[in-house]
């Protein structure tokens, strides 16, 4: 294993190498993308970075957080609103995402994607609209707690934090997650089978697992 040190920029522009050939090997499908991470982490800030370089690149590309597939409140906090365990087991609706999402996106599937699911802020759905990603396009699919439950991602990205980074970096109204993210760590272990694992303690100056398994 070796820690390679990488600008942000040079982050993404690896990325993107990487995510486009990955499309072309998946034609006529499209590449269905995890940027797993605990929010410190910042993987939708890292999905959204992605976006221009990829259509630059010429593909079509569809961003995805998972908080916008969240299950109901009723069932999210059926055990309280600061629960670590509810919060790991069962706050994003995976079933949801699977099926409007990672499961048309994959082989055999028509590309017509739903963009969100459930507006939390408000507790209902959120009445998007589907959206058709082209074959060869890309959903990049960003949030928490994302690999380890079998959802059929094609490439994984992992931005893995230190307990001490993870604590230091967590907002303080969000410290009661610290334990879900101790959970997925020693259970999940994501950083031991993610395509690509990123070290992110500091956000300026992010490193590369290589050659992107074990950490």
């Amino acid at each position: 294993m070796r820690i390679r040190p990488i600008t942000p920029d040079l982050l993404v522009t690896e990325l993107t190498d990487r995510l486009a050939d990955a499309a072309t090997a998946v034609e006529p499908a499209r590449l269905r993308v995890a940027v797993d991470g605990a929010p410190a982490a910042g993987p939708d800030e890292l999905a959204a970075a992605l976006v221009d370089p990829l259509r630059a690149r010429g593909r079509p590309v569809l961003r995805v957080r998972a908080t916008d597939f969240l299950r109901p409140a009723s069932l999210r906090f059926e055990l309280g609103r600061t629960n670590p365990d509810a919060y790991y087991e069962g706050w994003v609706d995976e079933a949801g995402l699977r099926r409007e999402v990672l499961d048309p996106a994959g082989p055999g599937g028509d590309g017509r994607l739903l963009p969100s699911l459930w507006d939390a802020d408000a507790d209902r759905a959120s009445r998007a609209r589907y959206v058709d990603l082209p074959p060869g396009g890309v959903v990049l699919v960003s949030g928490a707690l994302l690999l380890g439950g079998g959802l059929p991602f094609d490439v994984t990205v992992h931005l893995q934090l230190s307990p001490a980074a993870l604590r230091r970096r967590t907002e303080q109204t969000q410290e009661w997650t610290l334990p879900a993210f101790d959970r997925y760590a020693e259970e999940v272990v994501p950083a031991s089978f993610a395509d690509v694992v990123v070290r992110a303690d500091d956000p300026r100056h992010p490193a590369l697992v290589e050659p992107g398994t074990g950490a």
